[in-house]
């Protein structure tokens, strides 16, 4: 595995090389993108990104965990987390990538 990881700015320099908008527009665009998918999932929406996945929030109840080191009952209080579900054609890019 690498330690590479994909930022924003990578994300706002691909704009910016492969659809030639200024670096700063190509920022905004990236900004914008993520403001709405964020604003979509506090809202309780999917974000459905085609040949790529979708995301969505899922309320886990309250429950009693245990500690592992001391072996004590904690209890969880109830959350929302966030999800991810790899579109088939990504899973089988990631597959494809891991032959090499």
């Amino acid at each position: 595995m690498t330690d590479k990881t994909l930022t924003r700015m990578d994300l706002s320099d691909a704009v910016h090389t492969q659809v030639g908008l200024s670096r700063n527009e190509s920022a905004e665009l990236v900004e914008s993108v993520l403001q709405h998918m964020s604003d979509a999932l506090v809202e309780g929406e999917q974000v459905k990104i085609s040949s790529f996945g979708t995301f969505s929030t899922r309320d886990k109840a309250a429950r009693v965990g245990r500690n592992p080191k001391t072996g004590e009952e904690v209890p969880i209080h109830p959350r929302r987390v966030l999800t991810f579900r790899p579109s088939h054609l990504m899973k089988d890019k990631v597959a494809a990538g891991n032959k090499s």
